[in-house]
């Protein structure tokens, strides 16, 4: 950051981390870049049993079966960051059901729909090298 203060501002294309970026329409889409900062000050959270892990992984939504744990009161349609049983953070997505409707789901419900994962650096570079995110 200091030496970014050494060069004219014209000059600046980007300094810090790429958390998203804005589309045509003006809406912001979030990166997966961006989870650090989400999984520091995320108020509803997800964790995923081992089984389910690899699956959201690859792209997959959270399934009941795959639940471990989720917040409680976590609403509908809520964003959440996604952890596994170590706590550690493998993405972020948007609840498809409350805490309530869980309890009384099928287990090939879909809980969570996956939005980023720390999955999508290999498939973006898989399809563009050039352009991984």
């Amino acid at each position: 950051m200091r030496r970014a203060t050494s060069v004219q501002r014209e000059k600046l294309a980007a300094l810090g981390v790429c958390i998203g970026k804005f589309t045509h329409g003006g809406n912001f889409h979030l990166h997966i870049t961006a989870l650090d900062i989400l999984a520091q000050h995320a108020k509803y959270k997800v964790w995923v049993k081992p089984s389910s892990e690899m699956s959201f992984l690859y792209g997959n939504h959270v399934l009941k079966a795959g639940l471990g744990r989720i917040t409680d009161g976590t609403p509908q349609s809520q964003g959440v960051v996604v952890y596994n049983m170590a706590d550690v953070p493998l993405g972020f997505g948007i609840t498809a059901r409350s805490t309530f409707d869980c309890r009384s789901a099928n287990p090939t419900d879909i809980v969570v729909l996956n939005q980023a994962d720390v999955g999508q650096y290999l498939r973006s570079e898989e399809t563009n090298p050039a352009s991984a995110l």
